[in-house]
């Protein structure tokens, strides 16, 4: 048998009176040429809204398709409100055989009256689908017109579909449908020819202008519905298409933050030559910000001991153990996501209404030791993930990888010392400069590791020079004049456990940004635990570590120089163990403060020129991160501050 057949038992014919042949023989080989059996992509059947979603741009359509995320925005939330009536429709639509059921098929549906032995029965939200066709789809409405005349008769069905919008206005004033209505509409008809139905139009209903637009079933028309088909079903097994570009249909595009339409196409042509922006490198206007500045949900710090959280409908109520009355009470809906510090109590319900909403619950030790996470199910796309492991298995690629975070880490340390400190030190400084070149220029991963370990030891021996109030740190809310002497005092970097109050708070702003990077890190679908600098390690996010380097100076070092430098923070907010500091539930209230105040600052851009918040900009370089990988731009480029 040839190399390229597939060869099957048919169990259509098990004996051997029945078999065609009538040899006795109760199997079948059957050849099929291997390029004619079907893929399982080929077999699953598509959904019209998502080739309405490839029309409207082929980018999108891959998105929600075949990697299946969804976002939510004003236009979609409406149209979602729209079709609430639509989809209480019972479904049900009369038999395509003529016969005398029709009506009782359509029981509950409306009808109205047509011409003289004709009625019009209105039946809303069908489900059809076609295996000739590969598509299902769901009808808004479906305007069945019967006649009466001798029984009931099916004469023809009219598929109408509700828009939000208004429709196209052509050259000659004339409506006219958009093309992806025209896709979607043209679709519900061929489904219900291909199910036994009379259909030779259908009419689109534009809210925004309450117009009804019809459209004819044409064969030019149906010839540009199978090639769209075909080109989706060939998409899904391509790489992902090229952003549009310069396009007005990204300015309303739910997907838009996630697509980066114009960030991707701008990087796309950023060559290996070309060097790492110390400033802004798009011209003003030149990029979109399709994005929202910061995100206006609030992310929820629980760390009193015997806290107890729940939910009463939407809303989250958090109480004290031995009170009924509640702390704090805030809805789901503004919830970015929930931080557990020690001994705090959540219920089941509410886990499970947190991950229906995809809101993350981490988990932190009284300490501010990052344990783990509670989530949803998220992305459930594999193909970033498939090249993040991939990338991960080339040491030139993590090489390359791990330079460009490291130098970004050492320029932004830099850039702090040259900000802050009360006299910059021009040795240190000029080390510093010359330690970025020789990261960029490292042949190995050890050897990056050496330079990043000199510059990190360089910069903590200057960054006392950063704590700028050298006034005693008493009780700052007890009685006028009572101090205890207390100063914060820096001379090098410690931990596990860290010995002093300035490096208990390090730790904790650390263990809070590594926080930030994994949830960055699992938004865009990668896997926090691996990664490219940071090698793999038991239970350590290494992709989160990876991504905190840039950030570490600029976040996490910045609040905690916020809280000292202007005497947020005292001798009473922190305790000692033996050699060990940690801070009280006041101190570490505190600092949630001061780092969340932080990370919704509103920042440039270096590379987009455009104002986001550090937690959007973390996301950002995730996201670009993805980009790298999958090869749609060629570098990964540091966010890096003036």
């Amino acid at each position: 048998m040839p190399d390229n057949v597939v060869s099957g038992s048919s169990k259509a014919f098990p004996n051997s009176q029945d078999s065609p042949g009538g040899d006795g023989d109760s199997s079948l080989v059957v050849e099929i040429p291997a390029s004619d059996v079907p893929t399982e992509e080929e077999r699953a059947l598509l959904p019209a809204r998502m080739l309405n979603e490839f029309v409207y741009c082929p980018r999108l359509f891959y998105y929600e398709h075949v990697e299946g995320i969804f976002l939510h925005n004003a236009d979609t939330k409406r149209g979602e409100a729209l079709h609430k009536r639509v989809d209480a429709g019972t479904g049900q639509l009369p038999a395509a055989s003529s016969g005398g059921d029709g009506e009782e098929d359509a029981a509950e549906s409306s009808q109205s009256k047509a011409r003289d032995g004709e009625e019009t029965v209105h039946c809303r939200s069908i489900s059809l689908g076609s295996d000739s066709l590969g598509v299902t789809a769901k009808l808004d409405l479906a305007e069945v017109t019967l006649t009466t005349a001798e029984g009931t008769t099916i004469v023809s069905v009219c598929p109408v579909d509700y828009k939000a919008g208004a429709p196209r206005e052509s050259q000659d004033g004339s409506l006219e449908l958009w093309d992806t209505d025209r896709m979607q509409l043209g679709l519900q008809c061929l489904l219900l020819q291909d199910n036994g139905y009379v259909c030779t139009e259908g009419i689109i209903y534009y809210r925004a202008t309450k117009q009804r637009v019809r459209l004819q079933l044409t064969p030019e028309l149906k010839s540009w519905i199978m090639e769209n088909i075909d080109a989706a079903r060939s998409c899904i097994n391509q790489p992902i298409p090229s952003p549009l570009v310069d396009s007005p249909k990204c300015n309303r595009c739910s997907l838009a933050p996630i697509c980066l339409p114009d960030e991707t196409a701008f990087l796309s042509h950023i060559t290996d030559s070309d060097s790492e922006p110390a400033e802004p490198s798009a011209k003003p206007g030149l990029i979109r910000r399709l994005i929202a500045s910061r995100d206006e949900s609030r992310t929820l710090y629980l760390n009193t001991p015997g806290t107890y959280v729940g939910k009463s409908g939407e809303v989250l109520r958090v109480k004290d153990k031995d009170k009924d009355k509640p702390l704090d009470e805030v809805r789901i809906s503004d919830v970015a996501h929930v931080c557990l510090f020690g001994n705090i109590q959540i219920t089941t319900q509410t886990i499970q209404a947190l991950c229906d909403n995809e809101i993350p619950i981490t988990y932190f030790s009284s300490g501010g030791w990052f344990y783990g996470i509670t989530r949803g199910h998220g992305l459930t796309n594999i193909y970033s993930r498939i090249q993040q492991f991939t990338s991960a298995a080339s040491p030139s690629a993590c090489l390359a990888l791990a330079t460009a975070m490291v130098s970004g880490k050492i320029r932004n340390q830099r850039t702090m010392l040259m900000r802050n400190h009360v006299e910059p030190p021009a040795a240190a400084l000029n080390k510093l400069k010359s330690a970025i070149d020789y990261a960029q220029a490292a042949q190995s991963l050890p050897e990056l590791l050496g330079m990043e370990g000199a510059a990190a030891s360089l910069y903590f021996q200057c960054f006392s020079g950063l704590i700028k109030s050298e006034s005693p740190r008493g009780d700052l809310h007890g009685a006028s004049g009572a101090t205890s002497g207390f100063r914060f005092h820096f001379e090098k970097r410690n931990r596990r456990p860290p010995r002093d109050p300035v490096n208990a708070l390090l730790s904790l702003a650390y263990s809070l940004l590594a926080k930030e990077c994994t949830l960055a890190a699992l938004s865009v679908g990668l896997d926090p635990y691996l990664g490219f600098y940071h090698q793999p390690r038991l239970g350590r996010p290494a992709l989160a570590l990876d991504l905190m380097e840039e950030f570490r100076p600029i976040v996490a070092d910045s609040s905690v120089l916020t809280c000292l430098n202007n005497n947020m923070m005292g001798e009473q907010h922190f305790i000692t163990a033996g050699n060990a500091v940690n801070l009280t539930s006041a101190g570490r209230r505190i600092f949630f403060q001061t780092f969340e105040k932080r990370m919704n600052s509103l920042v440039t851009h270096p590379v987009f020129d455009y104002k986001v918040s550090y937690r959007r900009a973390i996301e950002l370089q995730a996201r670009l991160l993805s980009r790298v990988l999958t090869g749609e731009i060629p570098r990964y480029i540091p966010f890096t501050t003036r």
